[in-house]
């Protein structure tokens, strides 16, 4: 190779290398700066962790502080370091809050405010009132919240002595408790233990329907009140979904599907109800409904025609009319009615030819006896 092909080959490689250099620092410079979140620097409001929907009761793990733009904040807010994060527990939601969104002063109802009771109920919900007894109502240890069974307690009447059915069944599940009297939140003491107390009325979250039902069983016979364990919604959400009562579209989000189940898992059931007599608990009780008798007014149902007398006449046959004694002499026979006093004292009917007592099944020579 002659030196004037070297000489032009090292330029090449040169100006090659030159331009690759150039290429790359040209692409790095023109990349765009990695964009940084601006993170407020204001005060720090109190916002929604999750959707709250309205009728929600405030939790602890509902609400939580989070740094917002000063320019933003409203009187309306809850400010970190002002607000009470305490006092918040146990209201209720006004107004649906989304996921962030910062939650005004004016959403949320406190226990004892006007309007407090109609925010707590869920949507198309009703609240209804029930006598309760220390027996009944679980000694005191049903608070606001918690969920329970209604036992209707009741005696069906027969006609007949000692013959009373007694009867329990669970007419309604699954029913929130929403208030204790005049109470709709716990009473805790200094230490901060839950205080039992007794009290003479429940409200319950039910469905209009459900209302009826509570109206007319208080009129049948005593309501009692069976807490429920909170495992127990778990199953009869397991039920629901086994009986195909739940229907998941098939497109649905995962929160979709919780939010349906939680739904689902909340409202109360009126089905599916168990019921114990007092056969059931006693070998001396009844285990069915006694039977009716026929009312008084109602006439018995005429007997059998009897036979007819003598030697077989074409006439129709005469219509029995109660005890009766029939005596028959050679081709003729006469019947003689018995009265109810002499058949009370044993006497069945008595003639010429002799008398026949109750409990006789041979009579006097002569004379037939019909009953």
């Amino acid at each position: 190779m002659d030196r004037k092909k070297l000489v032009l080959l090292l330029g090449a490689l040169i100006i090659a290398i030159g331009t690759a250099i150039a290429a790359r620092s040209m692409f790095a410079g023109g990349a765009a700066p990695d964009a940084e979140a601006a993170v407020p620097t204001g005060p720090r409001v109190l916002v929604a962790k999750r959707a709250l929907t309205a009728g929600t009761i405030i939790t602890a793990d509902a609400l939580g502080f989070q740094p917002w733009p000063k320019e933003l904040v409203q009187d309306a807010y809850f400010i970190d370091g002002e607000a009470d994060m305490n006092k918040l527990l146990g209201t209720v939601v006004r107004y649906p809050i989304t996921a962030g969104e910062p939650v005004t002063q004016g959403s949320l109802v406190a226990p004892g405010d006007r309007g407090f009771l109609a925010a707590a109920l869920g949507p198309g919900m009703r609240a209804v009132t029930v006598p309760v007894s220390a027996q009944s109502g679980v000694a005191g240890f049903v608070f606001p919240g918690d969920r329970v069974d209604v036992v209707l307690t009741q005696q069906v009447e027969g006609d007949c002595d000692n013959c009373t059915l007694r009867t329990a069944e669970t007419v309604l599940r699954n029913l929130r408790v929403l208030a204790t009297d005049q109470t709709t939140e716990k009473t805790t003491d200094e230490n901060g233990k839950t205080v039992v107390e007794q009290f003479s009325t429940v409200t319950l979250e039910v469905t209009p329907k459900i209302a009826e039902k509570i109206a007319v069983a208080q009129t049948i016979g005593t309501i009692s009140l069976v807490l429920r364990s909170i495992a127990d919604s778990q199953s009869e959400l397991e039920k629901a979904v086994a009986a195909g009562d739940i229907q998941i579209p098939a497109g649905a989000t995962p929160e979709q599907e919780e939010k349906m189940l939680k739904a689902a898992m909340a409202r109360p059931l009126d089905k599916g109800t168990t019921f114990v007599t007092g056969g059931d608990v006693s070998r001396f009780q009844r285990s069915t409904v006694p039977p009716k008798t026929m009312p008084q007014t109602q006439s018995a149902p005429a007997p059998a025609p009897a036979r007819a007398s003598g030697g077989g006449g074409g006439g129709a046959a005469p219509v029995y009319t109660g005890p009766s004694v029939r005596v028959t002499r050679g081709q003729a026979t006469t019947e003689t009615p018995v009265s109810a006093k002499a058949s009370s004292t044993g006497v069945v009917g008595s003639t010429a030819g002799g008398v026949r007592r109750a409990g006789q099944t041979v009579p006097a020579a002569g004379m037939t006896v019909v009953n």
